[in-house]
């Protein structure tokens, strides 16, 4: 089969395609043949050896966490109906850039007849994080809501759970392009590499600041959104794209009175990402959000998947097609 493998860690060039043998079941085990792989930012970080929440994987190795596909073989201990089921499946850290591969039963979620695979990888990751955010900042209708990262994958359904809540929302993202997307989403959109970007969402929020803010970069943009929060917000921290996530020393955080929810909540997500991930969907399909898929690639291109998410050209969601 076909895959594409990290040779080296470094820059998207070290993916490399190539052949392996066709992965077998083991007990409690599936193989999916893969239509759709799902692609990040951190694994474009694990990739470089620069990610500091994952342990490097032995080289070389297949990238990818997270698949779609249909189930084409089944090991033992493992109910014979799923072969033939079209599902999504989480391969662990490693697997998915790749035709076949393998999953943990457990790891497998149907998807629903309405909904197309490419949607499903991308509201069961990105969806269920955005969901799990949204719920941990508790977002109240009439709430002015600041999404940093706003066009990306998990931003893109940020602003819109947070409208979908009441919520007044305003989204910061870089170039033409990302504000553009966001002002169609229903926002109002800031350009945070431009000076005085700030002073814009503090004019836009009345002079208040925003109640609730969505800090997935970190470094001085967070900073910044972190001095304009509203007393009585919340800011929650999801990621680092700068670089570095956002810490707030709890002392200043209370002089604030601003409820600081840390970028640890990722690690509680999983027990309910099958949950909320149904929820999006179930939303997806009542029209109330869409996943934004942004660009699409075939494997022996997912070393430009990479370089669109690491050099910021990317627009919600990155996939490979296989």
């Amino acid at each position: 089969m076909r895959v594409v493998r990290v040779m080296a860690f470094g820059g998207p060039e070290v993916l490399v395609a190539g052949e392996a043998p066709d992965p077998v079941a083991k007990a409690g085990q599936v193989v999916v043949d893969v239509a759709v792989t799902g692609v990040t930012f951190v694994e474009t970080q694990i990739r470089r050896g620069l990610d500091k929440w994952h342990a490097k994987p032995s080289l070389p190795y297949v990238p990818g966490g997270l698949v779609a596909g249909r189930v084409s073989s089944v090991g033992a201990q493992v109910d014979p109906a799923w072969l033939g089921r079209r599902v999504v499946a989480g391969t662990g850290e490693v697997g998915g850039f790749a035709e076949r591969a393998v999953a943990e039963a457990k790891e497998l979620f149907p998807v629903p007849d309405r909904l197309g695979l490419p949607e499903a990888v991308a509201l069961h990751s990105d969806g269920s994080t955005a969901q799990g955010l949204a719920e941990n900042a508790d977002i109240g209708a009439g709430d002015w809501v600041l999404v940093e990262a706003a066009a990306g994958g998990v931003g893109s359904l940020l602003v819109q759970l947070a409208r979908a809540a009441g919520a007044r929302v305003v989204g910061a993202a870089r170039g033409a392009r990302k504000l553009g997307l966001i002002r169609e989403l229903g926002a109002l959109a800031v350009d945070y590499t431009e000076p005085g970007w700030t002073e814009r969402v503090v004019e836009a929020t009345g002079g208040a600041g925003p109640d609730v803010v969505f800090d997935g970069v970190g470094g001085q943009i967070g900073r910044a959104a972190f001095e304009v929060t509203a007393r009585g917000g919340r800011f929650s921290v999801h990621g680092a794209s700068s670089g570095e996530a956002t810490r707030i020393d709890p002392a200043e955080a209370r002089a604030k009175g601003v409820n600081v929810i840390g970028i640890e909540q990722l690690f509680a997500f999983r027990p309910n990402v099958e949950r909320w991930a149904e929820r999006m969907m179930s939303q997806a399909a009542a029209g109330l959000v869409r996943p934004v898929i942004g660009q699409t690639f075939p494997l022996e291109r997912a070393a430009d998947a990479h370089a669109a998410i690491e050099n910021r050209t990317a627009l919600g969601k990155t996939l490979l097609l296989i």
